[in-house]
């Protein structure tokens, strides 16, 4: 499957569950000041869950567009050197209000990752809230013995509160949540070390591909829980590794979310994509010349992702705020293609189109702007690399003696 019917299955298979299929909310959270991004699916629909609206339909389901690069989620200078961290990727959802519980989520995640995408059963694992007596939570036995209709015990693990409990703050709507994650490894690895040994340790090729949150307790102020009179669904699975995971690849990049952007960089450049990742987390002076154009690639196809959706949908590049985040976006992605891919032009903006092309059934914003958007991004690229030209040649022009700088040129203003 590729990755636009990968999403369209993903839609249509809810739609098959009476659910209304609503637009991505922009990827720039105006409304929300305790925001800069949306950066969950969840978020749109926050006054919901805290009761403060009523939505029209109690199931809905969409794919929405998020960016993780500020605060907590801040995983900037990982994109490119690794083949799962992104700035800017889609978040899959759907989501019951007062409606449908546990039993469905669970069943219906069941069965659209094995009956319609089918994934293979054995090599799918699903986590289950423990619960924590101190705090006065219980263990989510429901979730588990709705799992145990499909799963063997050994494929259903406890999780702790860390892992396996949602809250939206210190009070509030909260849950138990069960994540779904799927073992990649080959055969070979598989049958020294089981799966269910690795879920949640940080091992690459065994990955969440799924949470599916339960919200049914209110956390008052004095930390207990009491049972909300409307119980919800939260969902959420991240498409780029479930692309990953249908596809049979190792890594987001080599599927075909990317791939024709990593192509058309490769000609641009004339330098051939090796899919090479450093080995260690050293810094990227001491990479070989093969694995430092791979990262900058990588990290050139990722962030025009970022930088156009955001653009796209009214936040334009700036020097505060969240404009800021998306200059040193661009910037960053600028100063790679002229560091390691030998692009002395600017470049970026003419991978808009193709971008816009690849996503216009379902964000179709940027290709209604891809002119406006490209122009921006460009005005952008000729600014920032002429300033590194010139600061290039100003060090160049530094006199060093024994490794040192003279302070009349290292505080020259």
């Amino acid at each position: 499957m590729t990755a636009q019917q990968i999403r369209r299955t993903f839609l249509d298979f809810f739609i098959s569950k009476q659910h209304k299929i609503v637009p991505s909310a922009p990827i720039v959270n105006k409304d929300d000041p305790t925001l800069m991004f949306t950066n969950a699916g969840m978020n749109q629909f926050k006054d919901y869950f805290l009761g403060t609206q009523t939505p029209d339909v109690r199931r809905i389901a969409d794919t929405q567009k998020c960016l993780r690069v500020s605060g907590k989620h801040n995983d900037l200078e990982e994109v490119g050197r690794d083949g799962t961290h992104h700035t800017m990727f889609e978040m899959l959802g759907n989501w019951s209000f007062g409606d449908y519980f546990k039993k469905e989520a669970i069943a219906w995640s069941w069965e659209l990752l094995t009956e319609v995408y089918k994934l293979p059963k054995d090599r799918l694992y699903a986590t289950v809230f423990e619960g924590s007596p101190a705090e006065g939570v219980p263990a989510d036995d429901e979730a588990k013995g709705y799992w145990s209709e499909v799963l063997p015990l050994n494929h259903i693990i406890n999780g702790n509160k860390k892992d396996n409990f949602w809250e939206m703050g210190d009070t509030g709507p909260c849950g138990p949540c069960t994540e779904i994650h799927i073992d990649l490894r080959p055969d070979s690895e598989r049958a020294l070390i089981p799966g269910e040994q690795l879920v949640n340790k940080d091992n690459p090729r065994v990955i969440e591909i799924w949470n599916n949150v339960f919200i049914q307790f209110n956390r008052k102020a004095d930390g207990s829980l009491e049972e909300l009179p409307d119980k919800h669904v939260d969902t959420g699975m991240g498409f780029e590794r479930l692309t990953l995971a249908i596809q049979g690849k190792f890594n987001t990049y080599d599927t075909d979310i990317f791939t024709p952007l990593i192509e058309f960089v490769e000609q641009a450049s004339g330098i051939k994509y090796n899919g090479q990742y450093p080995d260690s987390p050293t810094s990227i002076v001491n990479l070989s010349s093969s694995v430092k154009s791979d990262i900058a690639m990588r990290v050139v196809a990722d962030h025009i992702r970022a930088v156009s959706f955001t653009i796209a949908d009214g936040q334009l590049p700036g020097n505060s705020g969240a404009g800021y985040v998306i200059r040193r976006i661009l910037r960053r992605a600028v100063r790679y293609y002229y560091s390691f891919l030998n692009i002395k032009e600017p470049f970026l903006h003419r991978l808009v189109p193709m971008l816009a092309d690849m996503f216009a059934d379902v964000f179709p914003e940027l290709k209604a702007q891809q002119e406006q958007v490209a122009k921006i991004i460009q005005g952008e690229e000729k600014a920032f690399l002429n300033t590194l030209e010139n600061g290039l040649r100003r060090f160049a022009a530094i006199k060093v003696k024994d490794g040192v700088i003279a302070g009349d040129d290292a505080f020259e203003f």
